[in-house]
């Protein structure tokens, strides 16, 4: 008896069991309802089983039902404002960026022997989306600036795809909401990242070849001269009438300071709008020459007409504070309210979801064509992106509002793929619809902008989707997932690294000039490449390196792995070791327990 309480196979078995939740990198207190033993064997990537664990409905009285279909309803209600009000706080998180940056952004556009640079205009692109929160700002200054000759049209194309970039960047924050969650947190960063690889890849091609022969220069001119165009009416703008009504009561912004800044035009007024009309008066006069029959008031020659500015009536109207402080108050309270709305749309997907109701959502979103056309449904899920984006008037919001959904596990990233590719289309047609509306001055600049936007996201589904060998952008964002769901700040690390400090530290070198920014960036570029090469060659072919290169033994740990800077990052977060959360999540799991001798 006392060598069957002491035996040596209950340490073996728990430290078996400790090493396959270590192998599968297993969620410490998901909410999955898949055992941790069995995810080694599951697929991280598999929509989960949201099953429904309460009565069916023909096990529910009357009262139950009537008390079911409530409390549904009210779910609903509670999804639909958690969502307005996730919307209103983007745009509210938008205006604020635009307060913190957008003098920043403004000169940023100024200094044109930068811009000829197109690393240099890359760069920039990304800089201003970021800074404004909104790629229609930064391409309406693009257009600005080229209406006016202070930006040739070639100078132009690497800024309009350093916009596309940016733009990726309101998908990753939304996605650091379901980080509390390993799997959500794995799939939803996943989906978002994929958004940005795609982008950058596109950039990798299109930017070399661009510099060297202008492709898309030379379409979007022999499209703009083989097509007569005559000023249109501004698209309408959906979205914008209904949270409207709620954020211009917060805050009202003059993006013309944002481009006068751009154009040159120095002004030290507020952005912050506090004029949001006029109102014409006639001051009667004193003629006789009235006759008995005019009726009203007599325009006399000493009668004039005064203009009344009308005030607007917003939160921030006629405050002392400067931009900067409105523009810190606004983004708190944004993200407050933004990470609030998002934790609830979150956990009311998650409580309504279930059983047929997420079998028949994941039906429809993921159903695809019978065989042979099954391969029509991916270019149906693009249509089905740019159609939303075109009605939403805004790709921020389209890719903010699947990102949820990708977390919760009812849509695959592999249709969230060509969503968010349609979805790229769909800000391009509103981007060309806005151009028509553009002043005869401005018009022909601000379509051929609008098409090199529109031709660079198309030649990015040519080259990434077309062919499915080629999609990269997914396995390489499901690896990416994998990662900052072991390593979660590594989510954080990608954030500042990819929107700001390589953005930054590019643009500085590029101040310097040309030649240091090449002496000092071609090489990292080429060890970067060297380093990929040969990492693929020790998979495939180790027997095509020299023998010191078929492995990465020699190299320091903490240059081959992320686990010593994780370790040095829990250390100064005060968090708990690796270890003792993964044998803590070991000794919780039923199934283990059971298998333990007592």
């Amino acid at each position: 008896m006392p060598n069957s309480l002491t035996g040596g196979q209950v340490p073996s078995r728990t430290l078996d069991a400790v090493g396959l939740v270590d192998r599968s990198l297993g969620n410490a207190g998901t909410s999955s309802s898949a055992p941790a033993l069995e995810e080694g064997d599951m697929d991280p990537w598999a929509l989960p089983q949201l099953k429904d664990t309460g009565q069916s409905w023909k096990e529910l009285s009357v009262t139950g039902r009537v008390l079911r279909v409530s409390i549904h309803f009210l779910k609903a209600c509670g999804l639909l404002g958690s969502l307005y009000l996730f919307i209103c706080s983007l745009d509210i998180l938008s205006s604020a960026f635009q307060l913190l940056g957008s003098k920043v952004a403004g000169d940023i556009f100024q200094d044109s022997v930068v811009l000829s640079n197109p690393v240099a205009g890359l760069v920039i692109g990304v800089l201003v989306t970021v800074l404004v929160q909104s790629s229609s700002t930064s391409s309406s200054i693009v257009v600005s600036m080229v209406a006016s000759k202070l930006l040739t049209v070639r100078a132009s194309v690497p800024i309009i795809m350093g916009v596309n970039v940016g733009t990726s960047i309101t998908s990753t924050l939304v996605s650091m909401a379901q980080s509390g969650d390993r799997d959500e947190f794995r799939r939803a960063f996943g989906g978002s990242a994929v958004h940005g690889i795609f982008n950058w890849l596109t950039v990798l091609i299109l930017l070399p070849l661009e510099s060297a022969v202008s492709p898309l220069e030379k379409l979007s001119a022999l499209v703009l001269d083989a097509t007569s165009l005559q000023a249109g009416v501004q698209a309408p703008d959906i979205l914008k009438v209904l949270t409207q009504p709620l954020t211009h009561l917060i805050v009202q912004l003059d993006n013309d300071v944002i481009t006068s800044s751009a154009m040159g035009n120095a002004t030290n007024s507020s952005l912050i709008k506090r004029w949001c009309g006029t109102r014409g008066q006639t001051t009667t006069g004193n003629s006789s020459d009235c006759g008995a029959d005019t009726l009203g008031p007599c325009p006399g020659r000493n009668s004039s007409a005064t203009m009344e500015q009308l005030p607007c009536h917003h939160l921030f109207v006629g405050t002392a504070l400067t931009d900067l402080a409105v523009g810190f108050i606004l983004l708190a309270a944004s993200l407050l309210v933004l990470c609030t709305c998002l934790v609830l749309i979150v956990k009311l997907l998650n409580s309504m979801l279930r059983g047929r109701v997420a079998q028949a959502v994941r039906v429809v979103i993921n159903a695809d064509f019978p065989f042979p056309f099954c391969w029509l449904s991916g270019y149906l899920a693009i249509l089905v992106g740019a159609g939303l984006t075109f009605v939403l008037q805004s790709s921020s919001v389209f890719t903010a509002a699947i990102v949820p959904l990708l977390g919760v596990g009812v849509i695959s990233l592999e249709r969230v793929y060509p969503l968010l590719l349609g979805s790229n289309i769909g800000t391009t047609t509103t981007a060309l619809l806005a151009a028509l509306a553009s002043p005869s001055n401005m018009l022909l600049s601000a379509i051929q902008v609008a098409l090199i936007h529109f031709f660079f996201n198309l030649a990015g589904i040519l080259l990434w989707y077309v062919v499915p060998v080629l999609r990269l952008p997914i396995p390489l964002a499901k690896r990416f997932g994998d990662l900052t769901a072991r390593y979660r700040w590594v989510a954080v690390a990608y954030l500042l690294l990819s929107f700001l400090l390589l953005p930054l530290a590019t643009f500085g070198l590029s101040l310097a000039g040309d030649a240091v920014l090449a002496a000092v960036g071609g090489p990292l570029v080429a060890l970067v490449l060297l380093l990929i090469l040969v990492n693929i060659l020790q998979r495939r072919r180790p027997a095509w390196l020299p023998r010191p290169l078929r492995s990465w033994a020699w190299v320091p740990l903490w240059l081959r792995s992320l686990e010593p800077w994780d370790r040095l990052l829990s250390h100064c977060c005060h968090c708990g070791t690796p270890q003792a959360a993964k044998e803590a999540h070991c000794y919780e799991n039923p199934e283990i327990l059971a298998s333990q001798q007592l």
